[in-house]
């Protein structure tokens, strides 16, 4: 993949404003972030895109950020996506709960720096 190919990611979070900041923030390493508003629209948004990352909000309106998680990871075409959960919820438990239990390939609290996400996302997908 040349560096200035074109890298598709799916956002599933409720704020456009938010969607919006992420996408002109991974733009920069030529990472085009489509977003989804609701967690069912984000599956079936992921499966029709096939990303190389999936971002993930855990309070989405339609359903919890988990239940979409459970559904990403049961689908064949999606399994082997990484997941990387942008969350507010920055608890010691959710974040053991993300890494640890659930095996999220990262886990990002609200608010973080733009180099903070931009190096999560690049070392998530092996391009550091």
């Amino acid at each position: 993949m040349a560096d200035n190919e074109r890298r598709c990611i799916v956002y599933i979070e409720d704020d456009q404003n938010m969607i919006d900041l992420v996408a002109d923030v991974l733009a920069r390493d030529n990472f085009d972030v489509i977003g989804a508003l609701e967690g069912h629209e984000g599956v079936a948004l992921a499966r029709e895109v096939k990303p190389l990352a999936i971002l993930l909000d855990l309070m989405l309106p339609d359903t919890s950020g988990w239940v979409v998680y459970q559904l990403l990871k049961q689908d064949p075409v999606l399994r082997d996506v990484p997941v990387i959960v942008i969350t507010a919820r920055g608890a010691p438990i959710d974040k053991i709960l993300g890494e640890r239990i659930a095996k999220v390939q990262a886990y990002i609290t609200k608010p973080f720096s733009t180099k903070a996400l931009r190096d999560k996302v690049k070392h998530v997908l092996g391009m550091e």
